[in-house]
């Protein structure tokens, strides 16, 4: 009997998988049924506690403004955002039309003065601190070392008094809370460029270019606020591609993207509205009092908000990187058709597993490989002089021996000549 080594899965019947999907979609509606229930029941105690917004999307029924992430960006998006990602839409579609070769530039200019308006000419100055000590730290082309200052730039994120003293240049915590957001993830990046910087290099003439890529790269405004992560070395292909071919988004595919991110948006807010999810999880006593089938609905429910949530703030920065020439990573994949935590850190933020694989896993073994390598030429230097040792230990002993010899046939001959 032939084994083969390789085990093939058949493929199950139409009518098997259709009797599968009708009972997970049954399960899941009722457990949400039963989660609307429970948050009709207590809706006066949460609103009383929390503070409910009035609902504007679906009238009769109050807004769960509990989540934070939500509510913060939702509030950002109205007030600046929106308007500052359409202003990247027209510089970079003008750029392209007029002037091509200075595109990057352009877009590099309007990313710091996006970022201006939004943080203000502090924050952007302590952005630009960062980005002046990393790449000062990478310019000894050491990665453990940029590795370190980014850990402790990273640091400073956590340090209460310097916290105090940038809370004082703000009138609101939301616009200190944009800032943290902003450095953190600058500092995912110009980490990626300072390990890239360490590996490749840059001769001492176009030290300042490489400069002017790191603050292009930085100050990509699609993905400056909150993403999606975009490894440098992508970036940097596919912004010197798009230099010299930008291809066409096609209308279809814009007008499909907005349909879809419009309903993801309108299924989050309508979950806002009728299942206070977010709000019940910071009440024990209503946990304690519900049922199973509603603890399985608020576990469930939580995941596909996250989902949606990311899918929302990943999904129109794709759109528009798209429209700029660029391939942006892979959306987040329904939580629900993920049964591994393998295929979940994989498929879910799919820039984020990017980054690591490359500047994490990728420099660990670059390191290791250096390491061995120097092992061996230690070794081979230890081998050679150990030999070198040897030798002369072996000719010592030769000539103690010779010595000894030529002592014993002096005494012989002595001996000899006496009788």
């Amino acid at each position: 009997m032939r084994c083969s080594g390789e085990s093939r899965s058949t493929a199950l019947p139409p009518w098997e998988l259709a009797f599968y999907l009708a009972i997970t979609v049954g399960f899941h509606f009722y457990s949400f049924h039963e989660v609307y229930k429970i948050s009709r029941i207590y809706e006066e105690d949460l609103d009383a506690e929390f503070g409910f917004e009035k609902g504007f999307f679906i009238w009769g029924f109050k807004k769960d403004p509990t989540d934070f992430e939500w509510s913060f960006w939702t509030e950002w998006v109205k007030k600046l955002l929106l308007w500052t990602l359409l202003g990247h839409v027209i510089t970079s579609q003008v750029s392209s039309a007029f002037l091509p070769k200075f595109r990057m530039w352009l877009l590099m200019i309007y990313g710091m003065l996006a970022c201006f308006f939004t943080v203000g000419y502090k924050g952007l100055a302590v952005i630009l601190l960062h980005l002046f000590i990393s790449y000062a730290v990478a310019q000894l082309q050491v990665p453990v070392l940029s590795w370190l200052c980014s850990i402790l730039l990273l640091y400073t994120l956590q340090m209460d008094s310097l916290g105090k003293i940038q809370k004082r240049w703000y009138e609101t915590e939301n616009e200190y809370f944009l800032l943290l957001f902003c450095l953190a993830l600058c500092n995912l990046r110009y980490t990626s460029f300072s390990l890239e910087y360490c590996w490749h290099g840059v001769s001492p003439q176009r030290r300042c270019i490489s400069f002017c890529w790191l603050l292009a790269y930085v100050f990509y405004y699609p993905v400056f606020h909150n993403g999606p992560i975009i490894c440098y070395d992508d970036f940097n292909n596919q912004m010197r591609r798009a230099e010299t071919f930008i291809p066409k988004t096609g209308l279809l595919y814009l007008l499909l993207s907005g349909i879809r991110i419009f309903f993801w948006w309108w299924l989050t807010e309508s979950m806002l509205h009728l299942m206070y999810i977010h709000a019940i999880q910071h009440q024990e006593t209503i946990l304690e009092s519900a049922s199973y089938w509603t603890l399985g609905g608020l576990g469930f429910a939580h995941a596909l908000f996250f989902y949606m949530k990311y899918l929302l703030l990943y999904g129109i920065p794709s759109i528009i990187m798209c429209l700029d020439g660029f391939e942006p990573p892979r959306l987040p994949r329904c939580t629900s058709s993920l049964y591994s935590f393998t295929g979940t850190w994989r498929e879910f933020d799919v820039g984020l597993h990017r980054w690591l694989v490359r500047e994490a896993c990728i420099w660990r073994r670059k390191s290791s490989s250096s390491s061995r390598h120097q092992m061996k030429k230690t070794w081979r230097k230890e081998t050679k002089q150990q030999r070198k040792e040897g030798h002369i230990s072996a000719i010592r002993e030769m000539s103690g021996i010779c010595s000894q010899l030529s002592n014993s046939t002096e005494i012989l001959t002595s001996c000899i000549e006496n009788l």
